[in-house]
């Protein structure tokens, strides 16, 4: 089940705020302790940082997962996944999948074409290269996490509505569906925080229970932090927990 400490974290955070001031900036970084059960599993992390492709500059958001202590000599976990997308509208312009899952593996890299809608899929392990016809403004898995975090209809949600976007994964454009719970003040090591709960929509199978087996807390403020998330799986829970942070672009709201 660690296999997926990474791609639950960055699946579960997509829920925020677009179309306004931006939520994050350069510099952003968030670091994630993932626990099953008792048992401390791995950490997750993401980072912002600056890049330039086609000579403009563009977000290089990368993200990390990877099994700690004895949890690796179980199930070890290496995962890396990069996205490169615009500064203004979102777009991402490349995407890096380098994974190691219990001897599992993945290489590839993706280069989207937005204006012919198209997306060049570079798989280095197969050595294959193909050319897949997306949707509109779709984004890829990291891309949308940040993309989403500036949603202009976050705030609007009322309890049991949803959010639905395009998402490149796997070679393939999926619905992902977001639905929105209410909210709730919950207590984190940095003290009480009010947050805004929600419910991805997943695949049920041989990993999750069911479709709604994922919940997800963001702080309720301008920078819809993933603070917290819970995945029951078909074998017990994970869990991941915020346990750093720095560089956000607005105050952390903490409730004395």
């Amino acid at each position: 089940m660690k296999k997926f400490i990474l791609i639950i974290l960055i699946l579960s955070t997509f829920s925020f705020d677009a179309q306004k001031e931006n939520a994050f900036d350069t510099g952003e970084y968030f670091k994630f302790r993932i626990h099953y059960g008792i048992v401390n599993a791995g950490y997750a992390t993401l980072e912002v940082k600056d890049a330039i492709i086609n000579n403009k500059r563009v977000h290089h958001a990368v993200g990390k997962g990877y099994t700690t202590g004895m949890s690796k000599f179980f199930f070890k976990v290496e995962d890396l996944y990069e996205s490169y997308f615009d500064k203004e509208n979102g777009d991402p312009y490349r995407f890096v999948r380098k994974i190691d899952e219990g001897g599992y593996t993945k290489n590839q890299e993706g280069f989207f074409n937005q204006s012919e809608n198209k997306v060049l899929v570079k798989d280095y392990k197969r050595k294959t290269e193909k050319t897949i016809v997306i949707t509109d403004h779709v984004q890829d898995i990291v891309s949308a996490f940040y993309f989403l975090r500036n949603h202009p209809s976050i705030d609007k949600l009322k309890s049991g509505e949803a959010i639905t976007i395009d998402m490149f994964f796997d070679d393939e454009i999926t619905k992902f569906k977001l639905k929105y719970v209410g909210r709730q003040d919950i207590t984190t090591k940095f003290g009480t925080v009010s947050t805004m709960v929600f419910k991805p929509l997943v695949q049920t199978g041989r990993v999750f229970k069911e479709k709604e087996s994922l919940t997800l807390w963001i702080t309720d403020d301008d920078n819809k932090v993933p603070i917290r998330i819970k995945a029951d799986l078909a074998v017990g829970s994970l869990k991941a927990d915020l346990d750093e942070y720095k560089g956000l672009k607005n105050p952390f709201k903490v409730k004395k």
